[in-house]
């Protein structure tokens, strides 16, 4: 599950001696983050602790956490100027502490437990970067979009070009499947979701080239299934405004499905609570090839340890 690591006493222990940065950047902190929900939950997978925005920084646009919450990036893309700047030529410079933490992750885990390595979509990054950060409604990548097609797409270029390269060198440390989080998906109009988004990370795919399996959550984009399943992705994930079960129906059986609890589940009902939303899910989903139960988003930071315990005991006893 995305992110449970944020809820343990152990990670907030940690944040106390670093920043969210330092614990990123430092192999054998990101590693120990990556490690402690595995051992406190006994998951069945691990995943990489990273962010979607080492991609930018990567680039040359750097990112910090704002005091009042949310993320600034080191300055906003705003013209063409600015994206030329954007160099890939340094990414897997840049990104060798990813590369140097996943081999101690791996070691760790042993052959009892799979490893997800992850990075966002060129569309999803391309909205942090040219909002400057966190926006509660990312307008300017589609405001690009349609005031000037070619910048757009340079914009796309270069970061399918980057996340190409940060996969592979997950795949290389050995990671077993990757997912490609297009968070912003729901931003994209139906009707342009393939030039937006679908098309670059169908472009992402292509070039894994089977190496492992690929994942891909487009939060929101749920009048886009017909543009996902294009994108060649073994699995796809599925957030919790979907009945599961009418989506499997729908979709061709070649690709699997992931999802999609209610994570707020996770904070306000209680365990016993938690075990029954399960089970319907489970039952709903009984028989389905390729799925894969968790959550429809990442794990609040206020969900409760207790509903996770009780999540957890119910999909390992389900039957």
């Amino acid at each position: 599950m995305r992110q449970a690591g944020r809820v343990l006493p152990e990670y907030r222990a940690l944040k106390e001696k670093f920043s969210f940065l330092e614990l990123v950047q430092t192999p054998e902190l990101a590693a120990e983050v990556t490690l402690q929900p595995i051992r406190r939950f006994d998951f069945d997978v691990a995943i990489l602790f990273s962010d979607i925005l080492v991609v930018p920084e990567a680039l040359g646009q750097g990112y910090q956490f704002r005091d009042r919450g949310g993320i600034e990036m080191a300055f906003q893309l705003r013209d063409a100027a600015a994206v030329a700047r954007l160099a890939t030529a340094a990414v897997t410079e840049r990104l060798q502490y990813v590369a140097e933490a996943l081999p101690l992750i791996k070691n760790a885990l042993g052959n009892r437990t799979a490893l997800l390595g992850f990075a966002g979509s060129p569309w999803t990054l391309a909205n942090f970067m040219l909002e400057g950060g966190s926006a509660k409604q990312h307008t300017k990548g589609y405001e690009l979009f349609c005031a000037d097609r070619a910048l757009f797409d340079s914009l796309c270029e270069k970061l399918t070009d980057a996340v190409t390269i940060f996969l592979q060198m997950q795949i290389d440390a050995g990671v077993d499947a990757i997912q490609i989080f297009d968070s912003h998906g729901g931003f994209a109009p139906a009707e342009d979701f393939d030039a937006l988004s679908g098309r670059w990370i169908t472009r992402i795919v292509e070039n894994i080239g089977g190496r492992v399996p690929v994942i891909v959550f487009s939060k929101g984009a749920n009048s886009s299934w017909d543009e996902l399943v294009s994108t060649g992705a073994n699995v796809l994930g599925v957030d919790w405004n979907v009945r599961l079960g009418d989506l499997r129906r729908r979709l061709p059986q070649r690709v699997g499905l992931q999802g999609n609890l209610n994570p707020s589940l996770l904070i306000d009902f209680t365990p016993k609570e938690i075990a029954a939303k399960t089970t319907r899910l489970l039952t709903e989903m009984r028989g389905s090839n390729g799925y894969i139960f968790n959550l429809g988003h990442g794990v609040p930071p206020t969900a409760r340890l207790e509903c996770i315990e009780s999540l957890v005991a119910t999909v390992r006893s389900f039957v």
